[in-house]
């Protein structure tokens, strides 16, 4: 525990108590000093914000040129930050919630891209992340427009990813020295965020950085999940070690299958939003002939009729006798007086 000491995680242990001696974020593979993308710096024990200190330690003043895509577009891809000290890729909590989305919606093809940040108990190194994710997901949706993203990330990593979703700039940042938000038409990429673990506001307030706040387009289509007494994501928790635990407590299965019903729900609407297929241009069509109630039909001619010699018989079958003759008009009454 003496080697990951740091003021942001002293800041918390200051309040909440110092944890068991088998409590503590895995070192596993990583180095304390932070490495920027650019070039290595020396390690420093101070927890700064998300911003200018990061961006002078980083060289970071501007964002780097989108990534060019190296292979045919995925039909999905899971863009994903790991936790502190946790060793290049994605982590196991990342490994874990991949494998289980894949089988979820086999036989699509299910692409991964780690973040690419230090990933160190210095916070401030986080800027890093934001600036990769971001530049990656512009990139893809530029060069892959038919390609579904979710969004993941781990403790730190969550945080990162919270950030990328972000519509405006954190108070107390200078949006001059932070990356721009995505624009607003980049989350119609975007079918899911599943954040594990993420620091809490109290977190983060302890640590001297802007709390964690998911912009309003990414909302419906986020699950933020917590294991209970995880000091880092639970507002009253006090276990390092219960913040190791996602894996095992389902919650990688849980997110897999919110982000493949996202995904799912995504591909269709894609289907329906499609114009129909065309084919050969058609050739000219003969007018309908006008059905019996759209309009009077004329009646067909009658051929003439023509007398035959000899009477007319009367309908009867029988002929019919003349009358007697009529007799003479009597005078009129005159009326009565």
């Amino acid at each position: 525990m003496a080697k990951l000491q740091s003021v942001a995680i002293a800041a918390v242990l200051r309040k909440w108590g110092k944890p068991r001696a088998h409590e503590g974020f895995s070192a596993r593979g990583a180095s304390p000093a932070a490495v920027c993308k650019h070039r290595s710096v020396k390690p420093r024990h101070i927890a700064v914000s998300i911003g200018a200190a990061a961006l002078a330690t980083c060289g970071l003043s501007s964002a780097p040129t989108p990534s060019a895509q190296a292979e045919p577009c995925p039909d999905a891809e899971v863009v994903f930050a790991r936790g502190t000290t946790e060793a290049p890729g994605v982590g196991p909590t990342g490994e874990a919630f991949v494998e289980a989305l894949r089988a979820r919606v086999a036989p699509k093809w299910v692409g991964v891209y780690a973040v690419d940040y230090p990933a160190t108990i210095e916070f401030s190194t986080a800027l890093d992340g934001i600036n990769d994710a971001r530049t990656h997901i512009l990139a893809t949706a530029a060069n892959c427009p038919k390609t579904k993203m979710v969004l993941g990330g781990f403790s730190q990593g969550a945080a990162v990813m919270g950030f990328v979703t972000a519509s405006v700039v954190p108070d107390g940042v200078s949006p001059a020295e932070v990356p721009a938000p995505m624009p607003p038409e980049v989350s119609n990429h975007i079918a899911a965020v599943a954040l594990f673990g993420k620091p809490s506001t109290r977190f983060m307030r302890a640590i001297n950085d802007p709390a964690v706040t998911i912009g309003p387009q990414y909302v419906g289509k986020t699950i933020d999940l917590c294991v209970d007494n995880d000091l880092v994501c639970d507002t009253g928790g006090r276990s390092f070690s219960a913040h190791n635990t996602y894996v095992d407590a389902g919650m990688t299965d849980q997110a897999a299958t919110f982000a493949a019903n996202q995904l799912q729900a995504s591909w269709a609407a894609d289907v329906l939003a499609q114009p129909p297929a065309t084919g050969a241009a058609p050739g000219p069509q003969a007018t309908p002939a006008p059905s019996p109630l759209s309009a009077p039909v004329a009646p067909a001619p009658q051929a003439p009729v023509v007398a035959a010699a000899g009477p007319t018989p009367h309908l009867d079958t029988a002929p019919v006798p003349p009358g007697p003759p009529p007799g003479p008009v009597a005078p009129p009454i005159a009326p009565l007086a």
